[in-house]
């Protein structure tokens, strides 16, 4: 299992069409969610988040509305205020804001909200725990690869278990 950043990068950029073409080849052939999620699962016990947080410095994190009132009263602000200084409007939406170390609420390599951190957080990187099937989250994986030891172990071990070609 790869856990260096550098390297996770490195490999993760050099191979991220080869992860494009995997994403298509879920896509059209018959994948077992539940044998994916359960290597994708044993993948994630085995990584300590905490020692890395690299989707916390790099990753944008979406905001429902539901979270804005959370986050706002779990720091002990108003909506409004929340909104001025924790988030921002782009053209994905509503997001966390981020400073120059990552996400305005990482502390260290910690969340400082982590009680009430949003969805998108809980479920990163969306192989174990999200919205639909696997195979529809697979959309972000080819990015997320080049920075979460999650991400790019996962998506070796799918290759090895689908008999995925990796040479073309």
């Amino acid at each position: 299992m790869i856990t260096d950043l550098v390297q996770i990068s490195r490999l993760g950029e050099k191979k991220r069409e080869e992860n494009k073409r995997l994403r298509m080849h879920m896509k059209s052939h018959p994948v077992a969610d539940r044998r994916l999620r359960r290597i994708a699962e044993t993948i994630e016990s085995e990584m300590d988040c905490t020692t890395c947080a690299n989707c916390c410095r790099l990753a944008t994190v979406t905001l429902r509305e539901r979270e804005v009132e959370s986050l706002a009263k779990f720091i002990g602000v108003s909506r409004q205020v929340f909104l001025q200084d924790y988030a921002e409007v782009t053209e994905e939406g509503l997001i966390l804001k981020r400073s120059e170390k990552g996400c305005v609420f990482l502390e260290g390599n910690l969340c400082g909200v982590y009680d009430a951190r949003p969805k998108t957080c809980e479920t990163f990187p969306n192989l174990v725990r999200g919205e639909g099937s696997l195979v529809s989250r697979m959309w972000h994986m080819p990015d997320r690869a080049t920075y979460c030891p999650i991400a790019y172990n996962t998506l070796e071990a799918f290759k090895g278990v689908l008999g995925f070609a990796t040479h073309k």
